[in-house]
């Protein structure tokens, strides 16, 4: 779980406030050389880090200042073999979730929890039988959607490089790059002749949240995705249920199925739009400092809730599971979770790398301890491995009457709510 803090972004796993952009003169490499920090340098960056915030003071009962000598004392050819060292030492921490990140990996981690990426805004997927990728969907507000792409179109190249053979991640590596670049497609739509079209690229906002109304025996149900707790989670959330409400829903399903979690920052606001008052998750520090996050008096919805979880939901999403259970606000409903109680800071260093650290320990507003554990459903439903196979092969049968669990949570609904028969009548 990613937690916000200056200088660092905070995880469950970007940034909950607004980020500030300073425009300079870039040196040229000669002057880049010279700036660059030293490998010691970065291991001491590092070092400083988990003396200062490392939830456990006894780090492992491990002699962290020897571990700085160790660190310091070589000669480092590069920044890689530095990087390896610090990885031995953090590994001495017995902690999984305190890690090194490279260059790379920081940058990707970056983008996932930020909710942003530099493109041009499409879903694609490979079609074997042809051998070529086509669009899912364009995605809103994109570029993409702007120059008119459409679901079913083919992409033939991109800037030339023909996409036969060519997967997912490779075309998404160069269909990627700098905000304000070109890249161009050529596109096969249906019997047309193929076609050339040049988007520039942008910031996309990608979609942590679907939603969708489902008649179930006559009863509108809301139902809600959510994918990841990115920093932009909580407005698409807050989009959602303001949308749904204004469409008449009498229940919602919430589904946290395979969401590996992200900002705590954003899982409390989240919270906050389901529960008027109450604690949301308790948070221990290295000192034993203990913070209540609790609600504001801002639910969105008083209808009833029904929260979908398994194995894999795990961090933001049992925050936010336990929170809407402990609380009595809504039936969990699946397999119990996979049990991350520990909060991390993800700290940048100086060469572009990062450091993600376990700062905090936290437990449920009944004050349980998940960790190894989980969050235990108040009504159990295990899906068998050729249904879960089937789902994971057509992700867009969740929350429809293909998906077993889903039908629990509406077989509940439709149990509690009182008769009302013109419930589907102002359904849009």
């Amino acid at each position: 779980m990613l937690k916000s803090a200056a200088a660092a972004f905070l995880a469950l796993g970007g940034l909950t406030t607004a980020a500030v952009t300073l425009t300079v003169p870039l040196p040229n490499d000669a002057v880049r050389a010279e700036l660059q920090p030293s490998p010691k340098a970065v291991l001491d960056e590092a070092w400083q880090i988990v003396n200062r915030d490392f939830v456990d003071n006894t780090f492992n009962q491990t002699d962290w200042l020897a571990v700085r000598e160790e660190l310091l004392a070589p000669q480092y050819s590069s920044p890689e073999r530095a990087y390896v060292a610090l990885r031995r030492a953090l590994a001495r921490l017995n902690d999984p979730y305190t890690r090194f990140l490279d260059p790379t990996q920081f940058a990707a981690l970056n983008t996932q929890t930020t909710g942003e990426l530099s493109g041009i805004g499409l879903r694609l997927r490979e079609e074997s039988s042809i051998s070529a990728l086509s669009v899912v969907e364009p995605l809103l507000n994109s570029p993409a959607i702007r120059a008119g792409l459409r679901t079913g179109d083919l992409i033939l190249s991109i800037d030339g490089q023909s996409t036969q053979g060519m997967s997912v991640d490779e075309a998404a590596q160069i269909i990627r790059g700098p905000v304000g670049s070109p890249v161009t497609l050529t596109i096969q739509r249906g019997s047309q002749a193929e076609f050339e079209i040049t988007l520039v690229r942008a910031n996309i906002e990608v979609p942590a949240v679907e939603q969708s109304v489902q008649i179930e025996d006559g009863t509108p149900i809301g139902y809600i995705r959510l994918t990841e707790f990115s920093s932009h989670a909580h407005e698409q959330m807050y989009r959602a249920i303001q949308d749904l409400e204004a469409k008449n829903v009498r229940a919602f399903v919430l589904d946290l199925r395979g969401n590996p979690g992200g900002l705590l920052d954003v899982s409390v606001q989240i919270a906050r739009m389901w529960i008027n008052d109450g604690t949301i998750v308790q948070t221990v520090d290295r000192d034993g400092k203990v913070e209540n996050l609790t609600a504001t008096n801002t639910a969105l919805s008083d209808r009833p809730l029904t929260v979908l979880v398994d194995r894999n939901s795990a961090s933001a999403s049992e925050v936010l599971a336990g929170a809407l259970g402990d609380n009595d606000r809504a039936t969990i409903i699946g397999t119990q979770t996979f049990g991350k109680a520990l909060v991390q800071a993800v700290n940048s260093l100086s060469d572009g790398s990062g450091l993600a650290v376990t700062v905090a320990h936290y437990y449920t507003p009944n004050g349980t301890d998940i960790s190894h554990r989980g969050i235990t459903p108040d009504i159990r439903v295990d899906l068998t491995a050729s249904q879960q196979l089937f789902l994971s092969r057509n992700p867009e049968l969740l929350g429809t009457s293909e998906d077993p669990m889903f039908m629990q949570a509406v077989s509940l609904v439709l149990n509690t709510l009182p008769i009302a028969s013109s419930a589907v009548s102002s359904v849009q």
